[in-house]
């Protein structure tokens, strides 16, 4: 029981938690608004704006800079792991959401009735450059004010 709430009081923890949550709840909210409709999968889904990914990791990299010193190894482990992180958020998973869109479309061109249990390829996977920077500036604000 002493496990939960060390981690319920877990300054980093709860940190990454709600930068992650307030950017899903920014991408429920913005859909809510352009496209006026509710869609909770979003809450769990990935890709959009800001990245949830981004924020989640430099809000844990920046309160552990405001607890143990911006100039402690472990802050430096956090920074690294970040900006993997935000490579592969903009590089990796956008290339492989590419890739799914183009795929669909040449199974759709070529005839879905070829392809035996196909399913739509998920497209939306990745983030812009802007998308992780907004993610990572939010990140950022939430990690120096929580901890």
């Amino acid at each position: 029981m002493n496990e939960i709430s060390d981690l319920l009081t877990n300054r980093v923890f709860l940190s990454a938690m709600l930068a992650w949550f307030i950017a899903q709840s920014i991408k429920i909210t913005w859909i809510l608004i352009k496209e006026k409709r509710f869609d909770v999968g979003r809450l769990m889904g990935s890709g959009g704006m800001p990245s949830a990914h981004s924020a989640s990791v430099v809000a844990t990299t920046f309160s552990i800079g405001r607890i143990m010193g911006f100039n402690s190894p472990v802050f430096g482990f956090a920074g690294m792991m970040s900006f993997i992180v935000m490579y592969d958020a903009a590089n990796v998973r956008m290339a492989a959401g590419k890739q799914a869109k183009l795929i669909n479309r040449i199974i759709k061109e070529l005839g879905e009735h070829k392809f035996s249990m196909y399913k739509e390829l998920k497209e939306l996977l990745g983030h812009t450059y802007l998308e992780v920077f907004v993610g990572a500036l939010l990140g950022m604000i939430i990690g120096l004010n929580m901890a």
